[in-house]
């Protein structure tokens, strides 16, 4: 058959056209030259919301809707593999001429180096896309992951989950550095703490949810500070007291964000200090209030942990 002379249909039509097609067909024709891309642009394509994950330990790229069907997966290659397959097409991504191998759900394509086919995609698609970036929890074992991040971070661009794997290495302790006061483009952030070697994180800006586990280095004073939503710690070292502590300063109209707490720790014990008066028993299934009433919590205790869902009061 002859080649379909699709920019040479009328605005209006064309537009129609780009916006009935799929993530993948879009990101294909995308890649086929600036001027596709740019009518793709113009339809306001990019007002499509998408998640795109990455998986730096595998060197790939999954888009997909948010109810997450369409996957379109893109693999990242240095140029010398597959640099004679007859299948490559020249093409051009982020301003880069890239080769590129075209499948029915996915797309390979090669670089000069990884990092550079990391960035260059995802700058890519944002133009496109309204895209979620998340990360996949096995992403921090790769040599990508810090670098890669480091620069997403740089962009300003928003995620909607990053795993952090804190093994008090160097490369961890510079990535730390490089985007802890860069929280607030994180929707969801997950951090796991391998063991005590002497490395405290501390942070400069707080995304929406914070996942710690083996949080005994998240301190009382860290969640008096903490400003995220929905805050869960796994393997505390908070006891009684801290826990008394935070319900008082709730009370009192600290943690105007917070929807839900949830910390699990040994040093929660149904006897000794209790929590606002009462002893464990006491306290759980109790709805408490701020002092000025404008919220309650619902509060579940137990040994070792204890949880809080606050609503608006009314």
């Amino acid at each position: 058959m002859n080649p379909f002379p699709l920019l040479r249909l009328p605005g209006v039509v064309m537009c129609n056209v780009f916006k009935s097609l799929s993530i993948g067909e879009k990101i294909k024709l995308s890649f086929c030259s600036k001027k596709t891309l740019a009518q793709i642009n113009n339809a306001r394509l990019y007002s499509q919301k998408v998640d795109v994950e990455l998986n730096c330990l595998r060197q790939k790229i999954r888009v997909y809707s948010e109810n997450n069907k369409e996957p379109f997966e893109i693999s990242i290659y240095q140029d010398s593999w597959k640099r004679h397959n007859s299948k490559t097409h020249q093409c051009s991504i982020a301003y880069c001429s890239v080769g590129v191998i075209f499948f029915s759900k996915g797309v390979q394509t090669l670089w000069k180096n990884h990092q550079e086919g990391y960035i260059s995609i995802i700058k890519h698609l944002s133009k496109m896309f309204q895209c979620n970036i998340s990360t996949k929890s096995s992403c921090y074992a790769s040599d990508l992951f810090q670098p890669t991040i480091s620069k997403l971070f740089d962009r300003q661009l928003e995620f909607k989950t990053i795993t952090i794997k804190l093994d008090g290495s160097e490369n961890q302790k510079l990535l730390w550095n490089q985007i802890s006061n860069k929280f607030g483009l994180v929707e969801d952030l997950r951090i796991s703490f391998v063991t005590d070697l002497g490395f405290r994180p501390v942070f400069t800006s707080w995304p929406q949810k914070i996942y710690i586990w083996r949080s005994y280095w998240f301190n009382l004073e860290s969640v008096l500070t903490c400003t995220c939503s929905r805050i869960t710690l796994e393997l505390s070292n908070l006891g009684n007291k801290d826990l008394d502590e935070i319900l008082k300063n709730w009370k009192a109209g600290r943690f105007p964000n917070l929807e839900l707490l949830d910390i699990y720790s040994d040093n929660i014990k149904t006897t000794g200090t209790t929590i606002l008066g009462m002893n464990l028993e006491e306290l759980n299934r109790k709805v408490i209030r701020t002092d000025d009433e404008s919220k309650k919590a619902n509060i579940r205790i137990g040994t070792g942990f204890m949880g809080m869902s606050v609503t608006p009061f009314q």
